[in-house]
């Protein structure tokens, strides 16, 4: 393509105006909104996974308030007689369970407490993975039965408490 000059005022040679080819612009636009999707994310995505972990543990932990609606109530009792040595059992394991639960998921979803919160979240997840150290046999015959399938899929929920705990304590002050 040949371009001839364009003599503007005062003699000045003016570089020609190219216009942008299609392509380029469609590249440009998508960066455009590249960018602005990423901006979105680093903003929204950590409080969304906050607040979906926090619901999570929040149903979850209600459920067990009530005897009947937990599919795990029988596992959880046994998980924390092995954990106390026998001290607590039954329904009062599954209420303190129920409450741990409930109020990490509260704390969670409202977004206050958040170090607090996190904090007891990785109590309970000792007490949520628990069952495949204490009852490897039961859980595992020959392949993984539902309720182990049930307890690993938790490792997501580890993940996502990570990522979460990641954001808390980059943000909270410093005490000196």
């Amino acid at each position: 393509m040949t371009t001839v000059p364009v003599h503007g005022a005062r003699g000045v040679v003016t570089p020609p105006v190219h216009r942008a080819s299609p392509l380029r612009a469609a590249l440009a636009l998508e960066a455009r909104a590249e960018s602005a999707v990423k901006v979105f994310l680093e903003r929204w995505s950590i409080p969304a996974l906050r607040v979906a972990l926090g619901l999570v543990f929040l149903v979850f932990g209600v459920l067990k308030f009530f005897p009947g609606l937990s599919p795990i109530e029988a596992l959880v009792a046994r998980t924390w007689d092995a954990l106390s040595f026998g001290v607590i059992t039954g329904y009062p394991a599954l209420a303190i369970t129920a409450a741990m639960e409930t109020l990490v998921g509260v704390l969670l979803a409202a977004g206050v407490f958040q170090r607090f919160a996190l904090a007891l979240l990785a109590v309970t997840f000792v007490g949520i993975l628990s069952p495949l150290v204490f009852f490897t046999g039961d859980l595992f015959v020959p392949g993984p039965t539902l309720t182990a399938q049930y307890i690993l899929k938790d490792v997501v929920l580890v993940a996502a408490a990570l990522v979460v705990a990641s954001r808390a304590l980059r943000s909270a002050p410093r005490q000196s």
